[in-house]
């Protein structure tokens, strides 16, 4: 086939463009954009075996700034900057002030974060400095952070862009219809991390949105995960002082905390918890058995999968989707916690050497 009669392919254009008329945003909003969406959704031949079902990991880290926020940060910094706001704040554990000062960057506005005291790990922080925010350490929890950003977004000329703005629910909900456009339906099942509550929330809505508009037969049984430290949905009370090595999901009093129970409830769905050791055993299990490399709280989805299998919980024959939300180069000081030396061996410049080293005969 020539060069000129070659078809050509379709370059993702951002969530916004691609579902403008799916989403409930002013008429007009210029997209600010970064091109997020449209990431992977991987077959897990070892999560599959040990189901017997049909499951997929939609990899959330493969957006811009490495994780699922883009999705609704796109939304909020687009509708704010259509809105006239020339500053942005929000309160964070981490990845939401990644990814609001980034695209806060791209719009041109000035943004702010809030966030816990030594509660947030290096490459978020990192992230969220370099493009260029203004970090501001609170001496409380995410909670306070979070009660703190209403207060000046309340009294001061700066959009709120936390994920009680639920613009931002609108540009999350994308995930849901990438899903469903890829499997042709929406899964049996689909199972994640929750922390504040928005993205269990926003994958609810547009599930919903796909079956009203017959583009999906069935709308799925939401299964979500937190850490046992910070498990205000499972146990249905706050937790004043929320712990857990999962930063991502350290949030002791969800902001969506409704919306995500109408999830579980409508979807006949569930909360269950798992311990830190639970997690991090799965973040190293789903890197050695499917390549993909995930924050500590990302892998929280998996560990109650794995978790709900050793008590017996049955999937066999049914399809599952299980997003990991935030790509592992975000915490790698976790992660590699426990493994004592990083190099097994140092050897000379020597083929033999190396290949003994290696254990190869």
């Amino acid at each position: 086939m020539s060069t000129a009669t070659r078809a050509r392919t379709h370059q993702w254009r951002g969530v916004i463009e691609e579902y403008r008329d799916l989403l409930e945003i002013p008429e007009g909003t210029a997209a600010v954009t970064l091109r997020e969406g449209g990431t992977a959704l991987v077959h897990s031949e070892w999560l599959s075996g040990l189901t017997r079902g049909e499951v997929w990991l939609k990899v959330e880290g493969d957006n811009p700034t490495g994780s699922f926020k883009d999705r609704g940060m796109t939304a909020a910094i687009s509708v704010a900057k259509h809105d006239g706001a020339e500053a942005v704040v929000c309160a964070s554990t981490g990845n939401t002030s990644a990814s609001m000062a980034a695209y806060a960057a791209k719009a041109g506005l000035k943004p702010l974060v809030l966030v816990p005291e030594g509660k947030i790990a290096a490459g978020k922080m990192a992230q969220a400095i370099l493009h260029g925010a203004q970090v501001i350490m609170v001496r409380g929890n995410f909670d306070d952070c979070l009660a703190m950003a209403k207060g000046l977004a309340w009294d001061y000329p700066v959009a709120l862009v936390n994920s009680v703005n639920p613009v931002r629910l609108e540009g999350q909900k994308t995930a849901a219809f990438e899903i469903c456009d890829f499997l042709g339906d929406a899964p049996d099942y689909h199972l994640l991390p929750v922390g504040n509550a928005g993205n269990i929330s926003a994958y609810w809505l547009g599930y919903g949105q796909y079956a009203d508009l017959g583009l999906a037969t069935r709308k799925p049984v939401m299964r979500g995960f937190q850490a046992e430290g910070a498990a205000p949905l499972v146990t249905g009370e706050p937790f004043p002082d929320p712990e857990t090595r999962a930063t991502a999901i350290r949030i002791g009093n969800p902001a969506s905390w409704k919306l995500a129970e109408a999830a579980r409830d409508e979807s006949g769905g569930s909360f269950e918890s798992v311990t830190d050791d639970q997690i991090l055993a799965a973040q190293r299990e789903l890197a050695c058995h499917d390549g993909v490399f995930v924050e500590p709280a990302s892998a929280a989805g998996v560990a109650g999968l794995l978790q709900q299998l050793a008590g017996g919980t049955s999937y066999a024959g049914k399809q599952l989707v299980v997003t990991v939300t935030g790509h592992g180069l975000k915490d790698t000081a976790t992660a590699l916690e426990g493994f004592g030396p990083l190099v097994d061996t140092v050897v000379d410049v020597d083929v033999t050497a190396a290949a003994e080293a290696a254990g190869l005969r």
